[in-house]
């Protein structure tokens, strides 16, 4: 294939331009020899017929011996020229097929900044990215099953042991299959709170609302699982923050998830402090929560599914779920057209999304 590509180049550029430039000097130096020994046969009387056919003949032969040296040299220079600009394009295409193939690991060596280069880069980056989503592919799919793995192993035990009459069939008992089958319902829940964020951009029933009231609802329903681990829940609302344009019930969905979030991994007697800020590009809700640091190298994955900044922890409910909150925030507030973001550093962790603001 690049031998193929390679001659294509060099016969379609360089032997139709020689050919041209072969045939007009041939015609030129036929016309003007020509004219020339019309001249001298008239001023001096002379027949020049065999001079004239043998210094065609000569300048004939220099010619085709300097256009096929001339040729042979430009093809032998513009072949290592085109094989030189081309290498990284069939570099390109092997790691193509690599990438194809599951090997996401695979790098082309940028040896230009322009057009060339330019490629070589962007295919890098394509690799890492999809190197990144493969390993998070593979996380998730371990999650989901150690989701799922922990209840169904509990009711199988204690469901065996009831069966053989090895457990008591107690209320304790019974209460306790029956939180696990919650715990199970919640992940699918969740899964499925997911599955319709994805699909949010084609269902919003756009309209104007007031953000402020939309944070104080949410807040209001969250106020006992607050006042619960003694939580001071402070509030920053500044003017010309208020109006938005969106979906109520994805917006209330967004506000929830990060209430949830922020409720769960602050601190007993921690505070977390709303806030809504305009700026240029929009209007941006702050969720900041003492305590509960998060990792620099943690902070790009936040958004991702199942992904949890600290996984030897329990996923029971007070530890934060299954890890999917945050991925919802991110579908519904991107099927907005707005952003969402997060850091967090010794004075806590402050996640957000800002929105276009209402014209």
């Amino acid at each position: 294939m690049r031998q193929r590509l390679l001659w294509k180049l060099l016969i379609g550029h360089i032997v139709p331009v020689f050919a041209c430039i072969a045939l007009v000097v041939w015609r030129s130096v036929d016309r003007r020899a020509s004219e020339y020994y019309r001249m001298l046969s008239a001023r001096y009387q002379i027949a020049p017929a065999d001079a004239h056919r043998l210094f065609l003949d000569a300048i004939h032969r220099d010619l085709i011996l300097g256009t096929t040296a001339t040729l042979a040299l430009t093809l032998i220079l513009t072949y290592l020229l085109t094989r030189w600009v081309l290498r990284p394009l069939f570099q390109i295409t092997a790691s193509t097929k690599q990438v194809a193939d599951g090997n996401y690991s695979e790098r082309v060596k940028v040896v230009s900044r322009y057009e060339v280069g330019q490629l070589a880069d962007a295919f890098n980056h394509m690799a890492e990215n999809l190197e990144k989503i493969e390993a998070l592919r593979k996380n998730m799919v371990a999650d989901i099953a150690h989701e799922l793995r922990t209840p169904l192993t509990n009711l199988r035990g204690y469901l065996e042991g009831l069966s053989d009459s090895v457990i008591p069939p107690s209320r304790e008992t019974f209460r306790m299959l029956e939180q696990e089958v919650l715990r199970l319902v919640n992940l699918v829940e969740d899964l499925q709170q997911l599955a319709r964020a994805d699909a949010a951009r084609a269902f919003l029933q756009r309209q104007e609302l007031s953000l402020h009231e939309l944070l104080e609802q949410i807040m209001d329903l969250y106020r006992p699982n607050f006042q619960e681990k003694e939580i001071e829940v402070r509030w920053h609302l500044e003017p010309g923050s208020e109006l938005v344009t969106g979906d109520r019930d994805k917006l209330l969905q967004a506000i929830r998830n990060l209430a949830d979030n922020a409720w769960k991994y602050t601190p007993r007697q921690g505070t977390v402090t709303v806030s809504a800020l305009r700026e240029e590009d929009g209007v941006r809700t702050v969720f900041a929560n003492s305590g509960a640091l998060v990792a620099a190298k943690d902070i790009p994955y936040l958004f991702e599914r199942f992904f949890r900044a600290d996984r030897s922890r329990s996923r029971s409910r007070d530890a934060g779920g299954a890890g999917i909150g945050l991925a919802i925030v991110k579908e519904l507030i991107e099927a907005h057209g707005g952003t969402v973001g997060a850091e967090s550093d010794q004075n806590g962790t402050r996640v957000w999304f800002t929105l276009p603001a209402s014209r």
